[in-house]
């Protein structure tokens, strides 16, 4: 048996789908406040101060803390059948089938919301790793389950549910420096749809 990990936004998607979801479910006023509140977010990002790690966690709490969970994951099954269709790479879902004819277990490994990311994997027959919008008693927390799915967590969360001895080849597929921990995992490595020597990272 084989396994196969894949990123998704720029690897599956040709680019972002997370931004784009929380300007499609954020209230329309939590919008405006935010983008005068994570300014310095922002313009830290954008300097390289600050990783987009952070500013995820910032604008999620920002966006969602207190919201009905129903609401915004009802909002996440409209994305994920909605957008999502619009955005997937043509090459990334025929290896993914590939994959799955050959009877691979096929992991969707990101730092997307569950939200959106669990009913589009569920519709794929796919299994997902990802990032957690936490909740109690039937409001958002703003918070996340563990912590963002990247870089060292993607690799932490995927040998916590998986045993990676049991599988006689390990694919990874990724597109930037947040995979790389996810990608050297795997006997054979994908970056930006370029097999790479897992030896030597190039």
């Amino acid at each position: 048996m084989n396994l196969a990990l894949f990123d998704f936004d720029h690897t599956i998607t040709f680019g972002d789908t997370w931004t784009p979801f929380m300007r499609f479910a954020v209230r329309p006023a939590r919008l405006v406040a935010g983008r005068v509140v994570l300014i310095p977010v922002i313009v830290g990002y954008r300097i390289g101060v600050v990783s987009a790690s952070t500013g995820r966690q910032l604008a999620t709490r920002v966006g969602f803390q207190g919201e009905d969970a129903v609401r915004v994951r009802q909002f996440g099954v409209d994305y994920a059948t909605t957008v999502l269709p619009k955005t997937l790479r043509p090459r990334a879902l025929e290896r993914i089938e590939w994959h799955k004819q050959r009877r691979d277990i096929v992991v969707v490994v990101s730092a997307s919301l569950d939200a959106y990311l669990n009913p589009w994997c569920e519709a794929m027959g796919l299994e997902v790793v990802c990032t957690r919008l936490e909740q109690k008693d039937g409001r958002l927390t703003g918070k996340f389950v563990s912590a963002d799915c990247t870089r060292v967590e993607k690799a932490r969360r995927i040998r916590e549910r998986y045993n990676l001895e049991q599988y006689a080849r390990i694919y990874a597929y990724g597109d930037s420096e947040d995979d790389r921990e996810m990608l050297d995992l795997a006997h054979e490595q994908y970056y930006r749809w370029k097999r790479i020597d897992a030896s030597t990272g190039t």
